[in-house]
């Protein structure tokens, strides 16, 4: 299988916001689902990454959220080497990064405001006030501060989807992660949403989106990744 290494390499330095350089990840029984992936995002950033089912994408994701962890090589996210992370620094590691589900993962007994608000309650740094003044911004940017009182089920699918993106966001991280952020849905929603992302990377947030809708990438004219059977086959802008 031919791969290739980023021609973004030869200009990754200590200011890049993701650096992969030889990473594999190989899961107990032996099966390979990233092999020797070198890659660099620079901050602000607007990157797809694309591929068969089964490429490795939500792999590289989580080995990027430190859900999974690389079994050889480096990754480097935001200046911290994750092969040296202590277990005690994953929780603050983990702020600094959103992530938007397909399936928005919401939880259906609590408001829109207050699922928005979880990642700021679970850390326990922000009084109310601050609280509330975040999640609002978090819902005017997606276009729903009139529904935080609404609950997820009273919602659109597209609805639902830009609450999980609120979500992400509220704490304002400097990356946000995407994994077929659009796969529910029509059209005309997913060139929503991603309308909204590339909203986020003109303000400095670098962005990784997983995403099978090569039309709609196309489209949107940003860098491309692409991977096949765990290799990455492709470093460019789509077109």
């Amino acid at each position: 299988m031919l791969y290739i290494n980023s021609v973004r390499q030869e200009h990754r330095n200590e200011e890049d916001m993701i650096q992969f350089t030889n990473v594999s990840k190989r899961y107990p029984g032996g099966f390979e689902a990233l092999k020797n992936i070198s890659v660099s995002l620079q901050p602000s950033e607007m990157v797809f990454l694309t591929g068969h089912s089964g490429a490795g994408k939500s792999t590289l994701l989580k080995l990027i959220a430190y859900i999974e962890k690389a079994s050889n090589g480096q990754v480097v996210v935001n200046g911290k080497n994750l092969a040296r992370m202590k277990r005690r620094g994953i929780p603050f590691y983990r702020r600094n990064i959103g992530f938007v589900f397909q399936n928005h993962r919401l939880l259906m007994d609590r408001t829109v405001f207050d699922n928005v608000a979880l990642p700021l309650v679970i850390t326990s740094d922000y009084p109310q006030k601050e609280i509330g003044r975040r999640v609002r911004a978090a819902l005017d940017k997606v276009g729903l501060l009139a529904k935080e009182k609404k609950y997820p089920i009273m919602l659109s699918s597209g609805e639902q989807q830009r609450v999980g993106i609120a979500r992400a966001v509220v704490n304002k991280p400097p990356l946000l992660l995407a994994d077929e952020p659009t796969g529910n849905l029509d059209p005309e929603l997913s060139r929503e949403i991603m309308l909204l992302f590339e909203q986020f990377s003109q303000v400095g947030v670098t962005l990784l989106i997983a995403s099978h809708d090569l039309a709609l990438i196309r489209r949107l004219q940003h860098r491309m990744l692409t991977l096949s059977k765990g290799y990455l086959v492709g470093d460019g802008v789509a077109n």
